[in-house]
This record gives structure tokens, C-alpha cells and sequence, in this order.
């Protein structure tokens, strides 16, 4: 009896054990994806085409699975309070940016949910990205 609990036990923290190395495989290549959404929109320097690139990289990292949707989170909503910050001691409490920032969130929002990102894909984007 103490050998099959022994068993059952040693099964449970190492079940446990692989899924949170799981979990961390997939943020970490979830948050690749994120990096590689921001890097790729650099490049394009396409106007009006960023929240396309904010529903593709949420896209690409939620479909990793729950460790890709969590780092999609963290750096959305990261990269999302950065600049409020920013904003307020340049610009004050003037609500300066925070409508684009809304906007960019409802692309995160829209992408980490598994809709289609070329929803905010602007016409005459180059098929590259």
C-alpha cells in the first residue's frame, strides 16, 4: 500500500512538475511570436498597419497555448502602460494617447481570442507579413 501511494504521489508532483515546464515553453515561445509581430512592423513602417501587427503577435502567441496567451498579456498590457506613463508627464492628465491605446488593446483582445488579425490589416500591406 505504501509503495502504490508512494506511486500515486510521485505521479502528481511530476505531472505537475511537466506541465508547468510546459507552460513555460509555451510562454516563452509565445512571447518569440510577440517579438517577432513588433519586429516585423518595424520593418514594414506601414502606416496604420499597427493593429494589425497587435492582433497577429496576440494571435500567434495564444495559439501556443495558455503559456503563450499569458506572455501575450503580460507584454500587451506592458507595452500598453509604458506609454500612458510617459504620456502623463509629457502631456499631463490629458487623455493624450489613451484612445490609441484603447484601440491597440481591442486588437490584443481580438488576436489572443483566435479572430482572423487580417480584421485590421490595412489595404496595399505587402503579402510578406
Amino acid at each position: 500500500m505504501k509503495l502504490f501511494t508512494g506511486l500515486v504521489l510521485c505521479s502528481l508532483v511530476l505531472g505537475a512538475h511537466s506541465r508547468w515546464f510546459s507552460f513555460l515553453g509555451e510562454a516563452y515561445e509565445g512571447a518569440k511570436d510577440m517579438w517577432r509581430a513588433y519586429s516585423d512592423m518595424r520593418e514594414a513602417n506601414y502606416k496604420n498597419s499597427d493593429k494589425y501587427f497587435h492582433a497577429r503577435g496576440n494571435r500567434d502567441a495564444a495559439e501556443r497555448g495558455p503559456g503563450g496567451v499569458w506572455a501575450a498579456k503580460v507584454i500587451s498590457d506592458a507595452r500598453e502602460s509604458i506609454p500612458r506613463v510617459t504620456d502623463f508627464f509629457k502631456h499631463g492628465d490629458s487623455g493624450h494617447g489613451l484612445e490609441d491605446s484603447r484601440a491597440d488593446q481591442a486588437a490584443n483582445e481580438w488576436g489572443r481570442s483566435g479572430k482572423d488579425p487580417n480584421h485590421f490589416r490595412p489595404a496595399g500591406l505587402p503579402d510578406k507579413y
